[in-house]
């Protein structure tokens, strides 16, 4: 009896195991690739604000559709690694588009 019990728990793992390796794989397969993920450059006009940029982007950029607006600034700012919101004219900016 207690034979078929350890037999029974052995494959119960080995099916559980099975499982987790085929969500991990779909998963992984599903998930969004970074190759996929095109730059465009834009240059900072007189009056252009981070929070405008960010919310023209937000609007019009299917990479930042449905994402928070902090979310989008947040990203912008680390992407073109800037350490606050003040831009320059002239500036270069980088933006991700799909």
């Amino acid at each position: 009896m207690k034979k078929l019990n350890v037999k029974r728990i052995i494959k119960l793992n080995i099916v559980m195991v099975i499982l987790i390796l085929i969500v991990l794989l779909l998963v992984h397969s599903t998930s969004l690739s970074y190759k996929d993920i095109q730059y465009r450059e834009i240059y900072v006009c007189s009056g252009d604000t981070l929070w405008d940029i960010a919310k023209h982007e937000q609007e019009n950029n299917d990479y930042y559709k449905g994402k928070d607006i902090r979310e989008v600034i947040f990203h912008i700012q680390k992407i073109n690694n800037l350490s606050d919101s003040n831009l320059n004219i002239n500036q270069k900016i980088i933006l991700p588009y799909l």
